[in-house]
Order: C-alpha cells, then sequence, then structure tokens
C-alpha cells in the first residue's frame, strides 16, 4: 500500500515532525503542500518551505510551497486553492503547526496566549474546514492532527493551563469532526508521541541536549502517520492514537533505529496517560 499520488496538505512542515511526514510520504511519491511562515532562514530554527520543497522532490514526491499564516483565513483560502490547481485535490490534511509556551497563569502574556489557541486550535478548525470539500471527491480521506488523548487531568494544566487548553483544543477538533463527518468517510484522529521527540521545540524549550538525547527521531512519527493513512477512512476515525502503539500494531518489534543516540531510557512526553505508559515495553521515565 502506497500514497503515490495522494496530496497532503500540511501546516508548518519546513521541519521536524511535519518534514518527516512529508518526506516519509514523499518516498511513495506523493504530492505535498507545505503551507507555513518561514520563507527566510531562521537564525535558530532549520529549514524554510523552499528548502522543504526541495527535500520533498529529492525524495521522489513533488512539492508546493506556500507561504501561509494559518491565522489568517484569506491566506488559508489561498494556500487550498493552489494546491487543488497544482495537483487536482487534496487527499489527506495534516494540523502539524503549533505553537508552545509553558508558563503558568500569571506568567503568560496575553499576547503569547491568544496566538497559542489562534495557531494551535483555531488553525486547526480553519484547515480542516478548508480541506474539507475538497475531501468528498477523495477515495481514503484523512485528516491527522497532531494533538494529545483528552487526558482530563489536573496535572496537565496546573503548571501551563494556557498551552494544554490550546492543545486541547486540537484533540477537541478530533473528537467532534470524526463523529460530525463520519457519514462522509472522512477520518479524522489524533497523533502523539509517547516519548519526546528530537526537534527544535525539545532542544530550545524543553531541557536542551539533555532531554534531546532521551528523545526519538522524528522518523517515528512519521511511520505512524504513514500506518494511519492507509487504514480504511470509513473505519479508523475518533482515534487518540500513540506513536509506538501504532507501529506495534503493525508489527514493528524493533524501535531502536528510532533512537540514534542509543538512549537506554527515554524521556515521556506530555499529556500520554498513565496506562499508555504501564502498557509500554519501552523504558520510559516520566519527565513532565
Amino acid at each position: 500500500m502506497s500514497l503515490n499520488g495522494k496530496t497532503l496538505f500540511i501546516s508548518g512542515g519546513s521541519r521536524g515532525i511535519g518534514l518527516a511526514i512529508a518526506l516519509r510520504a514523499a518516498r511513495d511519491g506523493a504530492n505535498v503542500t507545505i503551507a507555513a511562515k518561514t520563507a527566510e532562514p531562521h537564525p535558530k530554527l532549520p529549514g524554510t518551505i523552499y528548502s522543504a520543497a526541495e527535500e520533498i522532490e529529492q525524495a521522489g514526491g513533488k512539492a508546493l510551497p506556500v507561504l501561509c499564516d494559518i491565522r489568517d483565513e484569506a491566506q488559508v483560502a489561498d494556500a487550498v486553492a493552489k494546491t487543488v490547481e497544482k495537483f487536482g485535490g487534496i487527499d489527506i490534511c495534516v494540523n502539524n503547526a503549533s505553537a508552545i509556551q509553558l508558563t503558568g497563569t500569571l506568567e503568560t502574556d496575553m499576547k503569547r496566549y491568544d496566538l497559542m489557541h489562534q495557531i494551535n486550535t483555531r488553525g486547526t478548525f480553519l484547515v480542516s474546514k478548508m480541506c474539507i470539500p475538497h475531501f468528498k471527491l477523495a477515495k481514503n480521506p484523512h485528516i491527522l492532527n497532531l494533538a494529545p488523548p483528552l487526558d482530563m487531568k489536573a496535572k496537565w494544566f496546573k503548571n501551563h493551563v494556557a498551552y494544554t487548553i490550546a492543545k486541547f483544543g486540537m484533540s477537541m477538533c478530533t473528537l467532534g469532526m470524526s463523529a460530525e463527518f463520519a457519514k462522509d468517510g472522512i477520518a479524522v484522529n489524533s497523533l502523539w508521541p509517547i516519548s519526546t521527540i528530537d526537534t527544535a521545540a525539545v532542544r530550545n524549550l524543553l531541557g536542551g541536549a539533555t532531554v534531546a538525547a532521551m528523545s526519538r527521531s522524528p522518523d517515528i512519527m512519521a511511520d505512524a502517520a504513514h500506518a494511519i493513512f492507509m487504514r480504511p477512512s470509513r473505519e479508523a476515525t475518533g482515534n487518540f492514537y500513540i506513536d509506538e502503539e501504532v507501529l506495534r500494531a503493525e508489527g514493528v518489534t524493533d524501535f531502536s533505529v528510532y533512537a540514534p543516540g542509543g538512549a537506554d531510557q527515554l524521556a515521556g512526553d506530555f499529556f500520554v496517560p498513565d496506562e499508555v505508559f504501564a502498557n509500554s515495553d519501552t523504558k520510559i521515565r516520566r519527565t513532565f
């Protein structure tokens, strides 16, 4: 099974997990739109929409880099229209773009609060809304939100309530839209890592090189996303998938390839329910 000829619309895919998902699809021969804000190299962050497009083409796919701020409805509409014009439709939407700030209530500036909610919750809603009309022509349409399970425990809110609300807002889009569009055969799911993933966010905000050394590569999320896209959209919807569980269900038993640093113990990610850790054979330390 393959994504050959399928078209993916990925928000914020110029680096990290979004780019990894794009490259995995490209190896199948997929078409990928990278809709993100980074057009010029950033001093602290790797990649632009143009460098991502080059990598996608080199991996065997076709790429469309579109400068797009997903907070702007007109820009999202334009990016979707350009995708349909170039590739003839959209099969898969990946809501990858996200903003993070791990501060308490009194330390959270309202400008940053608004940014997290506009990108995370509102952006996911808007991008999905714009893509859904085109899914009616797709044979196996999927929306995948990079969002956590709705584990409604106070511990996930008490230290960074603003970020948690914004991130769980993405998850609630999964919960609601999966039911709303089930009759149309549109799958809406979330995917979240059991461990931290070695991205710029981890290196710059969540512990630096120490936590990065205890993290898996973005490839595990890319492989899990690919496996989800292969599943029938009328059957596999409304799920809050965990990357490792998805791949174990596909028969994967050796996860060492995803830990290039050879970490003996991985750092557990935010929002992962206790029972998920309990059911895993991997050595994972509750970090957050």
